[in-house]
C-alpha cells in the first residue's frame, strides 16, 4: 500500500496530554506534521505542545460536547487552513463486577468512548472531506474479544469499531479513508492505574499468552503511524492482534465459560473493588466533570 508523506500534513489527536496520545503527537511531529491537540488538561497539553518539533497548537474540550468539539474543529481549520488526519484517541475505562459498578462511570466510559468518538467525527469530518483525508478511529483488543470485568469498555470499544467501519462505506466515495487501530494491554497509565487494584491485576495475569503481557508503548504507535502514513483500513498495535481476526467468532462462547471459573475463583474479593474510573486521565475526567457541575 502507498504512503502519504506526513510533512506539512495538519493532525488533530484527541485525548493527546499522556499515553498514546502524547506519544503519537510526538512521532507525527518528527516527520512534520501541524499538530493539533486536544484534551480536558490544558497545562499538560501546553506542555506537550510546547515539546514538540515543529508547528503546534491546543485546544481544552470534552469530546463528548459537540458544541466544543464543532468550536474546536472550526478553529482548527483557522489555525491550520486545512485538517487532514483525525485519530479520536481520547478514552476513559472503569473495571469491576458489573451489579456493583457505579452507574455514573459507567455511562461515562460509553460516553466518552464511544460518543466521544462519534461527535469527534462529525464535528471534523467536513474539514477531512475537503482534504481528502483519514480518520483513525482507536479501539482495542477489547473489541475483538468481550472480558469480564470490563463490561462497559469492551461495549465500549466494540461500538467504535462498528461505527468506524460503518462510517468507511459512508465516506469512502468522497475521498475520505477510515481506520481502526487495536492496541491490547500497553504500558499507559490507564493501564496502570487499573492494576493498582489487586484483583484485576491478578486477572489478567492469568489471561492466557500474549494477552496477560503489558507492551512498551513506543512500538505499538510505532505502528500507529505506520498506519496513518499508509492510511489503513485496519492498524495492530502488537503484531498479534490481527491473527485475532480469524478467531473473534468463537471467542464469546470460549470467554463465558472460562469467566465463569475465574469469577467463581475470586468471588469472595470482588466487593472491594474501586468502581471509579483509573489513570490519571480518569481523573481529569472526573475533576471536569465536577467543575462542569459547579
Amino acid at each position: 500500500m502507498s504512503r502519504v508523506s506526513l510533512e506539512g500534513q495538519v493532525a488533530v489527536i484527541t485525548g493527546a496530554a499522556r499515553g498514546v496520545g502524547e506519544l503519537l503527537a510526538r512521532k507525527l511531529s518528527a516527520r512534520g506534521a501541524k499538530v493539533a491537540l486536544v484534551g480536558l488538561e490544558p497545562d499538560a497539553l501546553k506542555q506537550v505542545s510546547a515539546r514538540l518539533h515543529g508547528d503546534s497548537e491546543h485546544w481544552h474540550a470534552d469530546v463528548t460536547d459537540h458544541d466544543a468539539m464543532a468550536r474546536v474543529a472550526r478553529e482548527v481549520g483557522e489555525r491550520f487552513g486545512r485538517v487532514d488526519i483525525v485519530v479520536a484517541n481520547a478514552g476513559v475505562a472503569t473495571g469491576g463486577p458489573f451489579v456493583d459498578s457505579d452507574p455514573e462511570s459507567w455511562r461515562r466510559v460509553i460516553e466518552v468512548n464511544l460518543i466521544g468518538s462519534a461527535v469527534t467525527g462529525r464535528a471534523f469530518l467536513p474539514l477531512l472531506v475537503e482534504s481528502r483525508g483519514y480518520l483513525l478511529q482507536i479501539a482495542s483488543l477489547a473489541a475483538l474479544t468481550p472480558a469480564p470485568m470490563m463490561t462497559a469498555y469492551c461495549a465500549s470499544k466494540s461500538g467504535v469499531e462498528a461505527y468506524a467501519h460503518s462510517l468507511r462505506a459512508e465516506v469512502g466515495h468522497r475521498g475520505v479513508r477510515v481506520g481502526v487501530g487495536y492496541l491490547s494491554w500497553t504500558d499507559t497509565d490507564m493501564v496502570r492505574g487499573a492494576d493498582q487494584d489487586e484483583v484485576m491485576r491478578e486477572l489478567r495475569q492469568r489471561l492466557p499468552w500474549p494477552t496477560n503481557k503489558t507492551y512498551p508503548l513506543g512500538p505499538a504507535v510505532d505502528r500507529l503511524v505506520d498506519g496513518i502514513e499508509r492510511r489503513a483500513a485496519h492498524v495492530y498495535g502488537q503484531w498479534w492482534l490481527r491473527g485475532m481476526q480469524g478467531v473473534r467468532g468463537h471467542l464469546p462462547g470460549l470467554i463465558g465459560t472460562v469467566g465463569q471459573r475465574e469469577m467463581r475463583r475470586f468471588a469472595d474479593r470482588l466487593s472491594g473493588i474501586r468502581t471509579g474510573l483509573v489513570g490519571a486521565g480518569g481523573n481529569a475526567d472526573e475533576q471536569h466533570r465536577t467543575t462542569v457541575r459547579k
